[in-house]
């Protein structure tokens, strides 16, 4: 059967518009009957918000602005394309570095220029006929719902499609590590490597052993595939994560160089190493990495005021004031009428003002601070929250220091390296334990509370449990370890009593509250399993 794109959106990106006329013609003969097209990035932006598109076809260097793989980084972020769009990645580049920066995304194909109709009609065909195949498992982890995803999959798995049967291992693997079934997901990666040798399937391996805490073994095994295969950018994220877990910075630092050295336009990585190489002291790295953040942050949906930020503090630590005033007044250009940006500026400020012997301007920064600060409440990021009570305490606002320092250390009780942060900010500034007691106090009425609900739990009073974690969870409205008992209770409670739909509409809005606050994913699958089969059971006996 012919393969044909009629009836599908699709958009053609490429910044030359003889290109995009020798495509097109290639389109039409595959019967495309709805042809968009885009000059460039932001122009495929554009089009994508007001399209859904089944297929998009991208140069990587579109010229100006966005290139292939800022479009379909943001894409992804926005949710403009969906698990059943086809994106093509179309690069004239043979370097590595624009041929792993065009892969990077993992968009579903690439083409090299130049090609014929037969090399797209064949990369289009495959693709559907996979995207096809596994719809009913992407739909499913589209909408979040992993149980019915891994349900899919087995059913899909069952049919044993000799054509799909590494991609559906594959898939399997990786929804039973979301899930924290990490058994199930060893057990399928030792069978692939059984038949085959497979790179992702020894990443997995790497990745079990890392979310299992043999961190050594994680390393180990990243190391030599590595060594086997240098290009598998993924590796190297991992095992920056493996030596970050060990406090081992000096090697993070290593292997982000290591990987921007093979792969320089990735934003995320440059950030790891503009704050890696900071906090290490390699203030020459990590100046240079901070202004490639900021580069490439001009077109990236991954751009941040904290960028700027970032090398600004560097520059004020270098006793260059006046190149860290010129940072921070580009960042309020780029970020204006952003509140985030102006307290961010500010709160640098005081330091530099006062550096550069400006006791008028830094008492000005001060009070815009403050200001800001009151204004942006708990919406500002809390790494921000943390600069400003540092800034507060160094400049004798000890009131207004402590009201936010409490609310971060209520709101984060349960989050030890975010309350290690805490602690070192106020050993910096000469503060030492200043903190203790509140952190100490704060933990012990949450282990207080969470033990009362447990207890009650245990003797079978359900709704006294839950009426305990519901007054716990006003007073910690964020916090994990109340949030995840209290899911455990409600499942236990719908299994033990009649279901009852009120308890079930808590339940699903809890398992929202749990993932917008990032409870451990691993944990909330094992329970979102169990949840699932108690659904299930429920809509057979009606």
């Amino acid at each position: 059967m012919k393969f044909s794109l009629l009836g599908k959106a699709t958009l053609l990106v490429d910044d030359n518009p003889v290109m995009r006329k020798a495509i097109r013609e290639m389109l039409y003969a595959l019967d495309a009957d709805q042809v968009s097209e885009a000059d460039s990035g932001q122009a495929a932006i554009m089009a994508m918000t007001k399209t859904r598109f089944d297929v998009v076809l991208c140069d990587y260097n579109l010229g100006p602005g966005k290139n292939g793989q800022q479009v379909l980084e943001e894409a992804r972020f926005r949710r403009l394309i969906d698990y059943r769009c086809v994106f093509v990645m179309i690069s004239a580049e043979q370097s590595t570095a624009a041929v792993l920066g065009a892969m990077e995304g993992k968009p579903d194909e690439y083409l090299t220029k130049p090609f014929n109709a037969q090399q797209l009609i064949s990369r289009l065909s495959r693709n559907f006929a996979r995207k096809d195949f596994l719809a009913p498992v992407e739909r499913a982890i589209d909408k979040g719902n992993l149980p019915l995803a891994i349900q899919q999959c087995d059913h899909l798995l069952a049919q044993n499609d000799k054509k799909m049967h590494l991609n559906l291992l594959k898939l399997r693997a990786e929804l039973a590590i979301s899930v924290g079934d990490f058994d199930k997901a060893r057990a399928i990666y030792q069978e692939v490597l059984h038949q085959r040798e497979l790179s992702w399937a020894r990443i997995g391996l790497g990745v079990i052993d890392f979310q299992n805490n043999n961190i050594e073994q994680a390393i180990a095994g990243f190391r030599s595939l590595m060594a086997e295969n240098p290009m598998l950018m993924e590796c190297y994220d991992w095992l920056g994560k493996a030596y970050e877990a060990l406090d081992q910075y000096g090697d993070v630092e290593n292997v982000m160089h290591q990987a921007l050295e093979l792969s320089p336009q990735s934003i995320l990585r440059q950030k790891k190493l503009a704050e890696t190489a900071d906090k290490n002291g390699n203030l020459e790295t990590a100046e240079k990495a901070y202004k490639n953040v900021v580069k490439l942050g001009k077109h990236s949906v991954h751009r941040s005021s904290a960028d700027y930020a970032g090398l600004a503090r560097l520059y004020a630590r270098s006793n260059a004031g006046t190149q860290a005033l010129q940072v921070l007044e580009e960042m309020r250009k780029e970020y204006a009428n952003q509140p985030e940006a102006d307290l961010r500026a500010s709160a640098l400020e005081i330091e530099v003002f006062k550096a550069l012997g400006n006791e008028d301007a830094a008492d000005k920064a001060l009070q815009r601070t403050v200001q800001l600060a009151g204004l942006l409440g708990n919406k500002a990021p809390r790494e921000l929250q943390l600069e400003v009570v540092k800034a507060c305490f160094q400049n004798d606002q000890h009131g207004k220091a402590e009201e936010i320092l409490y609310d971060l250390i209520k709101y984060h009780i349960d989050d030890d390296a975010f309350l290690n942060a805490v602690r070192k900010m106020q050993s910096d500034i000469g503060l030492h334990n200043h903190s203790e007691i509140l952190i100490q106090k704060t933990k012990q009425a949450l282990i207080a509370a969470n033990n009362r609900g447990v207890a009650l739990y245990k003797q079978g009073k359900f709704k006294e449990a839950l009426d305990l974690f519901e007054q716990a969870i006003v007073n910690l409205p964020d916090n994990k370890t109340i949030i995840l008992n209290m899911l455990k209770i409600m499942i236990h409670d719908l299994k033990a009593n009649d279901f009852d739909e009120e308890k079930n509409r808590r339940t699903k809005a809890l398992f929202k509250k749990a993932k917008q606050v990032g409870v451990d994913p691993h944990k909330l699958g094992i329970l979102q399993i169990e949840y699932a089969k108690l659904l299930h059971a429920h809509s057979e006996r009606i």
